[in-house]
């Protein structure tokens, strides 16, 4: 014996469509470019605030540090100059100048070798920033290529 009745007309199953994607007006990728830009400012933010550091002889960094070359006060007057040009490219990139994702490349991989370099000064902090610089390199290396004409 059914519990169904018969006369009863069955119920259809209801297709749903899928939802068109969210857009904000960009294609596959810009979000990895925006990412890459966002980082690369607050790379560049921190990198002025630890030359400043550096420059001024504060007790931030570890004491009696050997660099590989030169003493801390050079590295933080090296970690000024990179923070204004990564700020530089920054805005070329933000504003899709033609070029400046590859300069990104260019100024992430410049601070990842500087960043090791200076690492006798706080060691985790610029393993920290080291990895931040290698994803910005993979953001605009894979992604920066998105046609937006």
């Amino acid at each position: 014996m059914s519990t169904t009745d018969p006369a009863r007309p069955r119920s259809t199953v209801r297709q749903y469509s899928t939802p068109e994607p969210t857009s904000y007006g960009g294609e596959e990728g810009t979000g990895w470019v925006l990412f890459a830009a966002v980082m690369l400012s607050l790379i560049a933010t921190l990198n002025f605030i630890d030359g400043i550091a550096a420059v001024s002889n504060s007790k931030f960094y570890v004491a009696n540090a050997e660099f590989v070359f030169s003493n801390l006060n050079t590295w933080g007057w090296i970690l000024i100059v990179v923070a204004a040009i990564q700020a530089f490219v920054v805005v070329g990139i933000v504003l899709e100048w033609r070029g400046f994702r590859w300069g990104g490349v260019a100024i992430a991989g410049l601070n990842s070798i500087a960043q090791l370099l200076f690492m006798p000064a706080y060691p985790l902090w610029a393993l920290s920033l080291f990895a931040l610089s290698i994803m910005v390199m993979y953001a605009l290396v894979r992604y920066g290529a998105v046609d937006r004409s």
